[in-house]
Order: C-alpha cells, then sequence, then structure tokens
C-alpha cells in the first residue's frame, strides 16, 4: 500500500480508537475543549494514541489542507495581541488572506481570520492548540472551511 493510498470506510467497522480520534477532533474543531490533553481526557483516549493517528484519520468531508479555513477569535484587548497571533500562523506557515477585528466592547474584540493551509507545517489542530496558548486569547474555533 502506498502512502497516497486511501479507503473509504464506515466508522461503525472501524476500530474504536479511530473513533475516538475523530471524536477528539470535534471536540477540538468546534471549541468544546480548550486542549488536546482536555479533549483526549474527556473522550477516554490517550494522548498518544490521539497523536499518532490524528493526521491519518479523517472525517470523509474534511479538507483542512489546501483549503481556505477562517478561525474566530474572541480577543482582550491590549497592545500585540493580534501580532502574537500572527508570529503563530507565520512559524506555522499559514497563509492569512484576511484579517478582520471588530471594535473591542467590555474589554473583548472579536477577530477572524480567513488563511491558506496547504504549505503548514503542523495540523490544522495543532495550530489551533497553540493559539490557544497565547496570553490573552479568550476562546477561537473554526468558523468555516472551504
Amino acid at each position: 500500500m502506498s502512502d497516497s493510498e486511501f479507503f473509504l470506510v464506515k466508522a461503525e467497522v472501524l476500530p474504536d480508537v479511530f473513533n475516538k480520534v475523530m471524536a477528539v477532533k470535534r471536540l477540538l474543531s468546534s471549541g468544546k475543549a480548550e486542549s488536546i490533553n482536555v479533549a483526549c481526557n474527556r473522550i477516554g483516549l490517550s494522548r498518544s494514541a490521539y497523536y499518532k493517528y490524528k493526521d491519518a484519520v479523517l472525517p470523509f468531508y474534511e479538507t483542512s489542507r489546501g483549503r481556505m479555513v477562517t478561525l474566530i477569535f474572541a480577543v482582550e484587548n491590549f497592545p500585540g495581541i493580534l501580532s502574537g497571533i500572527i508570529t503563530v500562523l507565520a512559524k506555522e506557515k499559514a497563509n492569512v488572506l484576511t484579517i478582520n477585528q471588530n471594535i473591542p466592547i467590555n474589554g473583548l474584540a472579536d477577530v477572524s481570520i480567513s488563511i491558506e493551509t496547504d504549505r503548514m507545517t503542523g495540523s490544522l489542530e495543532d495550530l489551533l492548540d497553540e493559539l490557544g496558548k497565547i496570553p490573552g486569547v479568550r476562546s477561537y474555533k473554526i468558523l468555516a472551511r472551504d
């Protein structure tokens, strides 16, 4: 079997570990878990199993490589917060297409950023994990994928 060969398989016939990996990914992309560690604990999957299979198990509709992804953040209003986000995006080689920041209300601003992911060095989940570690980022999630 070559590295580029794929199979379409019903989820119910797969070993449970693959379904758990997908459950962890859903928690992360929906923003219902703030880190990989939290998501793995909620699902009952070891982090090592998650990391072993995360790049090989994708939902049928998954298209995070080579596509446009729009992320939305709620960030605290202080100088440099947007620079921190952009620095992480640049480090991961995400190509920034658009940035839109709303006026802060009650000390928080909504920021949406659209990126291309085809040149990224890591996975989208790893990128989200790194973005969530930035001081002042209160929440983040994937708004849309194209």
